[in-house]
């Protein structure tokens, strides 16, 4: 059916809707009820209040806090990239990038790089189980009444997603175990301490801030939320960045003159030759243009949002459908609405989004109503915030410092999708600017 993707986003996804999710989620959980989680919570009552308790930690005003995480990061990778230049032989930015992600939401949750920057390598195979959860996640959802028996089956099978999961979630509690062990010997919670002059200036990592949560109000966050939310970091925390800055790399080594015309803008606001810093990228509009632009041409999920119609049945234009009813958008064919974004919705052109902001109007409310990367309304991704400052500081920096050259044709851009729509390699050749 085909009706305003504009209206069917407002009704379906709105702050104030009552469409719970669909029973496809029941796939990206644990079989046992006692091991929820928030990204597929059917629960919406239980969603909004746990979610209204920890989303502080992924606020815009947080963002100060980990940006010292970041920076260390980006540190290695154009480190790394300097290495590539030397030696002018072809990396897979698809990789390096998800290393890069990975090792940021390690420092962020953690204050523990992972490893991923420094070895070049799969540390402790969490991106192969990760994998291999998203793969066995998204087709159990199809038949979620089976998930319980499936899983059960093959959890014990070494390689499948099951065990994936369980393997993540295995992972996520040794780290936060080590933790608490560091706490009853009395050492530093975390090590990032030695870096700062006055301890109260010292940055907090988000297991931090969460077990102080939970030392102030035990009955409210409890070891499992601990737990969860950590989880959740893992699993959403690396693949979705890691497709949207290959995305954007990918159209800016293809637009040789949008690649200019922001270069142009880095070197007008006089950041070229120092560090960029998560406020300088807000004031860069061709940088945030570039950003969106990319994420509307590839989003970082491919599968409808599915939501169930609730007891009053849903009309959508000449439709009725009944209570029960699976409905979704995909962001793929929101992103790609030409009554929305134009004939040329096809076409990379960052400049759509600054032209609409200059016109005003209902234009830009429709762009922004169909742009839906991170999700829409209630159920709206919680770490999106951090998403874009590992963005928004990385693509300057390397637009700055170095030149990238495809190592494929432009026509062998592909990605597979399950859930995620990761591409499946991006070969560059990187030399200095």
């Amino acid at each position: 059916m085909r009706t305003s993707l504009y209206t069917k986003n407002k009704t379906i996804y709105g702050i104030a809707s009552k469409f719970p999710k669909g029973d496809w989620y029941q796939g990206w959980k644990h079989p046992s009820p006692t091991r929820w989680t928030l990204f597929p919570d059917q629960d919406s009552k239980r969603h909004a209040e746990t979610r209204k308790r920890f989303q502080g930690l992924y606020s815009m005003s947080s963002l100060l806090s980990y940006e010292i995480y970041v920076d260390q990061c980006i540190d290695i990778f154009l480190e790394k990239l300097n290495g590539f230049a030397r030696s002018n032989t072809p990396i897979d930015m698809v990789h390096w990038l998800q290393c890069y992600a990975f090792d940021v939401i390690g420092e962020i949750t953690f204050s523990e790089r992972f490893g991923f920057l420094d070895r070049g390598a799969d540390i402790e195979g969490m991106m192969a189980a990760l994998d291999k959860t998203m793969v066995y996640s998204t087709l159990i959802g199809i038949f979620p009444k089976l998930h319980p028996i499936i899983y059960a089956i093959m959890e014990k099978v070494p390689g499948s997603g099951a065990a994936g999961r369980t393997y993540l979630m295995s992972f996520v509690q040794r780290k936060i175990d080590e933790r608490n062990a560091m706490r009853k010997q009395g050492g530093q919670n975390h090590n990032h301490q030695s870096q700062a002059t006055d301890v109260s200036m010292t940055p907090q990592d988000f297991l931090e801030k969460m077990t102080d949560a939970q030392r102030q109000n035990p009955e409210k966050v409890t070891p499992y939320h601990i737990f969860m939310m950590g989880m959740s970091n893992i699993i959403a925390g690396s693949d979705t960045t890691a497709i949207s800055l290959s995305s954007i790399v990918y159209y800016l080594i293809t637009s040789p003159r949008t690649l200019s015309k922001l270069r142009q803008e880095i070197q007008e606001h006089g950041l070229w030759e120092r560090k960029i810093t998560f406020k300088d990228s807000q004031d860069m509009p061709f940088l945030q243009a570039v950003i969106k632009e990319a994420l509307r041409l590839h989003p970082a999920t491919g599968l409808p949002l599915w939501r169930v119609v609730p007891t009053s049945g849903l009309q959508l234009g000449e439709y009725r459908l009944p209570p029960g009813t699976n409905v979704g958008v995909n962001s793929w064919v929101a992103h790609y609405d030409r009554a929305v974004f134009g004939d040329d919705a096809h076409t990379f052109r960052p400049e759509r989004w600054e032209e609409a902001k200059k016109e005003g109007g209902d234009l830009l409310k429709r762009m922004e109503a169909s742009y839906m990367p991170f999700g829409l309304g209630s159920r709206t991704c919680l770490g999106r915030h951090i998403s874009t400052l590992e963005i928004s500081k990385l693509v300057p920096e390397i637009v700055k410092n170095f030149d990238l050259k495809l190592a494929m044709p432009e026509e062998q851009w592909r990605a597979t999708n399950y859930w995620f729509v990761k591409p499946e390699k991006l070969p560059v050749i990187v030399s200095k600017t």
